[in-house]
């Protein structure tokens, strides 16, 4: 199949075949560990808050407003998750950013079989302020939105019938930009224009996005989503971006 035909789920799939070449599992172990230590503690923070919440409620409201718990309950479970989904990934992809845009290197090095100048170990921590200040980019770009997403949720009856569509479509392209960006940003291209990029291919970018948010909703598969994610990704800017934007930074033949 051409590389012009393949859709961004085919993209992510191809993920779970790269992860296991000889020259790519070692880069994959350590955002693995990663996302299982994060997802541990972010588990166990959430189950013991809701749990407080939920005692507190029962002793707050008076026995008359007892169908008061059953409304709240709901819109306060939902609100705990998405606050520690938030903590959680935001805090992972922090951590694990220098990790995954060297999975990307050579994710993209093994698929081209052509290595990226990125220079020596001091070269690399060097870089570690541009790399966490890319994240920061990626979450001034994520609160805002996911705020407003958030606010159609409390108008009632359409905010609850629009709220999980909408919120799905959103973080399938927050998917997109959180996991295409990694290749992007080892060639330097701009915050800005990789965004530019992924909306040319809104089809391409959002399918890929969806299959990354589908999967991650899997119990123990959403362990190795983000190394999967990080490798299709990889495959996709091979495929249709690196060409446009190739630079200074693909060593010279």
């Amino acid at each position: 199949m051409s590389s012009a035909s393949k859709s961004g789920i085919q993209y992510f799939m191809d993920g779970f075949s790269l992860i296991k070449q000889p020259g790519l599992r070692r880069f994959v172990v350590v955002p693995l560990l990663v996302n299982l230590a994060l997802f541990s503690g972010a588990l166990m923070l959430a189950v013991k808050y809701l749990s407080q919440l939920m005692q507190w409620i029962d002793h707050a409201v008076p026995s008359w407003l007892d169908w008061i718990s059953f409304v709240l309950w709901p819109l306060l479970i939902i609100a705990v998750l998405v606050v520690f989904s938030f903590i959680f990934s935001s805090i992972m992809n922090w951590i694990a950013a220098p990790f995954n845009g060297l999975l990307a290197e050579k994710a993209e090095q093994l698929l081209t079989g052509k290595p990226l100048y990125t220079g020596g170990a001091m070269d690399a921590v060097k870089d570690l302020p541009r790399v966490f200040g890319r994240e920061w980019q990626k979450l001034k770009y994520y609160l805002p939105r996911a705020l407003l997403v958030l606010v159609l949720f409390f108008i009632p009856l359409v905010g609850q019938t629009l709220f999980p569509v909408i919120w799905f479509l959103f973080s399938a392209w927050m998917m997109a930009i959180q996991y295409c960006d990694y290749p992007f940003d080892n060639h330097k291209v701009a915050f800005n224009d990789m965004k530019f990029a992924l909306k040319q291919t809104k089809g391409s970018s959002m399918s890929f996005g969806i299959a990354v948010t589908l999967f991650s909703m899997i119990p123990i598969v959403n362990f190795i989503v983000m190394p999967v994610a990080i490798c299709g990704a990889t495959a996709m800017w091979v495929d249709k971006y690196r060409e446009v934007y190739r630079n200074q930074r693909v060593a010279p033949e």
